[in-house]
């Protein structure tokens, strides 16, 4: 069997799985009050993939998140008093996969705090069910971007930035490599032919049409160990510079195209998720140069990380290996469940302190966190994050990046921040949100 035939065979029986799940949807029912009352532990699901073609992404992310609650609980004894109970299920990247995990735990110790499904996938096929269960899903840095609307989307937060936000960035970089100037330039993106590649595409379009460059879109059959064709044609089109939509088992692969076919690494701008150590330590030198985008800072290395190996690793009760604490997949993992505890903190300010939280009352707090300078600082990531606000209306709070740049033996901060230009951004938002109330019959609420 080829490796076409194998995805295509793979896809077919992830849809026909989806479709047998979403047959069987309503088995798992959501906590009365009276038994989210009754738990003692706060509940955290925690969707993982740590099989699968993106498997080396999804283990020091799954790590990190983990890695965090422990330290919670061993640290400061849990959220107030409020010990932090979690379960890990494997979904292998996969959106059948996903939503049967979901369905298991969304009721599950009084009510799941959110979802991190760390896929964009999985987030398409949950988040309309999300507004029927009413719980959260978190998607720091991922999932929809037009979500970042808090009016339409009551139950998802695009926390930190969207693929959205992170091509707009890029294009600030690019340009101001270019001295303010992308007109006439080839611009192309290779991108995982899936939901979570095709994401950016809308904003690129749109930033191409007003600045007069030219986009080239180059889609990769998963799982994206076959890039030979690809890099070919951009042997062949010779674009100025290439946005690199990519994880798991696809991004040292297309490292290896480019170097191969000889396309300047440090011309290459990755997201986030092909932006980390164990995308690049194998290749060594032959990455030098290979950019990527950071959320927020995950570059850095902050007070969180040696707390970390104080009070989990030294007692041997890490989750993965102690060579992993500190590697930028990892701290975005830990950042992702530092927001969600946060969360939880915030609801307790409101709803009780000492009190397990509902499923409810959490989103709450999701959406009136309050993160300043000083709070991340006390948390240990002062330098890894910049101040976040979310609102009634903005459910993404702030978005920062920074570019890094592998040197061959380890990544170096080489930008200043950035965010977005909102003037691009908030009116697609906009647009989009408005489109999907429409398409599913919502009528968006007032955040006045």
């Amino acid at each position: 069997m080829t490796l076409k035939t194998l995805a295509t065979a793979v896809l077919r029986r992830g849809r026909l799985s989806l479709l047998a799940a979403l047959g069987g949807l309503g088995a798992a029912a959501m906590p009365s009050a009276a038994q989210a009352q009754a738990a003692t532990e706060q509940f955290i699901p925690l969707l993982v993939y740590r099989t699968g073609q993106f498997a080396p992404l999804g283990m020091p992310w799954a790590d990190g998140k983990q890695d965090y609650l422990k330290l919670v609980n061993a640290r400061d004894g849990g959220v107030n008093g409020v010990k932090l109970a979690f379960e890990e299920c494997e979904t292998a990247y996969d959106a059948a996969k996903g939503v049967e995990c979901y369905e298991r735990l969304k009721g599950k110790g009084g009510g799941a705090s959110g979802f991190d499904t760390q896929s964009t996938g999985i987030t398409f096929a949950v988040t309309d069910k999300a507004f029927a269960d009413r719980v959260v899903v978190e998607t720091p840095g991922y999932g929809l971007s037009q979500s970042a609307d808090g009016t339409v989307f009551e139950w998802n937060f695009p926390l930190l930035g969207t693929y959205w936000t992170a091509a707009d960035v890029m294009l600030q970089d690019i340009a101001k490599k270019e001295k303010g100037r992308l007109k006439g330039r080839k611009i192309a993106l290779v991108y995982h032919d899936s939901p979570y590649g095709k994401e950016p595409i809308p904003l690129l379009q749109k930033r191409a049409s007003v600045d007069g460059f030219e986009l080239l879109l180059y889609p990769v059959t998963p799982p994206g160990v076959e890039q030979k064709s690809t890099w070919l044609q951009i042997r062949q089109q010779r674009p100025d510079y290439v946005l690199f939509w990519s994880a798991g088992v696809m991004t040292p692969a297309g490292i290896r195209e480019a170097q191969a076919s000889g396309y300047p690494r440090e011309k290459i701008y990755a997201i986030w998720w092909a932006g980390s150590d164990h995308d690049v330590k194998d290749i060594g030198a032959g990455a030098k140069g290979y950019n990527a985008i950071t959320l927020h800072n995950s570059a850095a290395k902050d007070k969180v990380h040696d707390e970390l190996r104080k009070f989990v690793y030294d007692k041997n009760q890490g989750t993965g290996p102690a060579t992993g604490v500190g590697t930028l997949a990892h701290t975005r993992g830990m950042m992702i469940s530092m927001l969600q505890v946060e969360a939880i903190r915030t609801a307790q300010e409101k709803f009780g302190k000492g009190k397990v939280m509902t499923p409810e009352q959490v989103r709450w707090g999701f959406e009136n966190l309050n993160l300043t300078a000083d709070r991340l600082k006390a948390l240990g990531f002062g330098e890894v994050m910049r101040p976040v606000q979310t609102s009634c209306a903005n459910h993404m709070g702030t978005d920062w990046a920074r570019i890094v740049q592998w040197d061959g033996a380890k990544w170096n901060i080489v930008s200043d921040w950035y965010q977005a230009d909102k003037t691009h951004i908030d009116p697609m938002v906009k647009e989009y949100a408005a489109k999907y109330a429409k398409d599913k019959n919502l009528k968006p609420r007032s955040c006045g």
